[in-house]
């Protein structure tokens, strides 16, 4: 299991990431006040798409336009640090030691 908080400071929103792999498929849930991004808080993404260097195709970014999150939303970018991080591609030990990551504005 691996968790994230996102921290999107321009809408004044906390969200909370979950997610594991349960067979073949990365399982994802979100607690969010945002209403656009609670539409789709449980997910289900098959593993071998996670691989797929492409974002094209990926269900994470259809979902997001299909819900038409905002264009500046943070938690697709949670999302894929959630995943990659519970599949291996990221490890979890450098991401904890990293703390966070940020956008700065100047």
């Amino acid at each position: 299991m691996t968790d994230v908080k996102v921290n999107s400071r321009i809408c004044g929103f906390t969200h909370r990431i979950s997610g594991k792999v349960e067979g073949k498929n990365m399982v994802i849930d979100i607690e969010t006040p945002c209403k656009k991004v609670a539409v789709h808080s449980h997910m289900e993404i098959p593993v071998k798409e996670l691989y797929d260097p492409s974002y094209n195709d990926n269900q994470v970014f259809q979902k997001v336009k299909e819900a038409k999150w905002c264009s500046t939303c943070l938690v697709p970018c949670g999302i894929m640090h959630v995943c990659r991080m519970d599949i291996g591609t990221i490890s979890k030990t450098l991401a904890k030691n990293s703390g966070s990551v940020s956008i700065e504005f100047e």
